[in-house]
């Protein structure tokens, strides 16, 4: 239904990342005008970023290196924007990320952010990229659920969450905050595991397994239909306004499954390393979309296989 609407501006934070570029080209491919901001972090490999940026700025996307933390976003601040997708954070739950980072960019971003928005006589609509991560180490839950973060990713994307969420109350903007579950898919960043377990058996690595994770259980969810569900926000933006909304797949798969389907499709064993248990990790994640499904109409539809597919590809075409 999205592209029945009429085109608009968008800004896209966080667009040379993984899901954000995914949502600036679809945004783009349904007719809307992209802006794309980024900050090109070094959290990993900088020329990946670009490399990116490139491949939008070839569709028409207009790409721009933003810092939400330090640049002046009102002086910077593109005229007559309709829709911001905030993507922009410190991901994960690396131990050398220090907890100043996670409050930098996933709290105080978002807080500058929303003060330019405050601002503005029209101010445009917000869709908050938040984690499963907020509901701690067992993510099962609906959203009316009292999150138990672990993490300091989770809890300070719980803090963004919130004070977006405190603005919609307040009456300064419209928006929602859509909590993402373990997305994959062509893109996932070289930390995540399908990008890690792809590289070690295509280039003969030892892949470093954390001790219990085998056991670990995602909805792991294909970018494809996480960015449907993203975009869907706009066919019902009145609706959605205020609203927490989880997307994920409503499908469990265990680390083990997840290895032995990439080992099944390279055709190879991957050499495993064991490492100590990581600090945070979630025992548990399974998507409760029944919100997801009456607001939006959101069905993820893709398996695991085939989205190991088309990832596989993608990690091929690098080379």
């Amino acid at each position: 239904m999205q592209e029945n609407l009429l085109p608009m501006k968008i800004l896209v934070t966080g667009a040379a990342g993984f899901i954000g570029s995914h949502t600036a080209e679809r945004l783009q491919a349904m007719g809307h005008e992209v802006i794309g901001w980024d900050n090109f972090s070094n959290y990993y490999d900088v020329a990946l970023k670009e490399h990116t940026a490139k491949t939008l700025e070839s569709q028409g996307i207009v790409m721009h290196r933003v810092d939400l933390v330090n640049d002046d976003l009102r002086a910077i601040w593109p005229e007559g924007v309709a829709y911001v997708f905030h993507f922009a954070a410190q991901p994960g739950i690396s131990q050398s990320s220090t907890f100043e980072a996670y409050l930098d960019n996933n709290f105080v971003g978002t807080q500058r952010l929303l003060s330019v928005l405050e601002l503005l006589d029209q101010p445009p609509y917000l869709v908050n990229i938040a984690t499963s991560s907020v509901y701690g180490l067992v993510a099962t839950k609906d959203e009316s659920s009292a999150p138990e973060p672990a993490s300091w990713y989770g809890v300070t994307k719980l803090a963004a969450e919130q004070l977006v969420l405190a603005y919609v109350r307040r009456g300064f903007i419209k928006g929602t905050s859509l909590r993402l579950y373990s997305v994959y898919g062509p893109r996932e960043r070289p930390d995540k595991l399908y990008t890690r377990l792809i590289d070690c058996g295509l280039n003969q690595k030892e892949f470093s397994l954390y001790q219990g994770s085998e056991q670990h259980r995602r909805s792991f969810t294909y970018v494809g239909d996480i960015v449907t569900g993203i975009v869907a926000v706009m066919d019902a933006a009145q609706a959605c306004s205020g609203e927490i909304i989880n997307l994920g797949s409503d499908r469990e798969h265990s680390t083990r499954e997840g290895i032995d389907a990439v080992e099944r499709l390279l055709g190879l064993t991957i050499i495993k390393k064991i490492m100590p248990p990581r600090p945070g990790d979630q025992d548990r994640t399974l998507a409760v979309i029944d919100k997801a499904k009456r607001l939006l109409g959101y069905a993820p539809k893709t398996s695991l296989e085939e989205g190991l597919k088309a990832q596989i590809e993608w990690f091929k075409s690098l080379s």
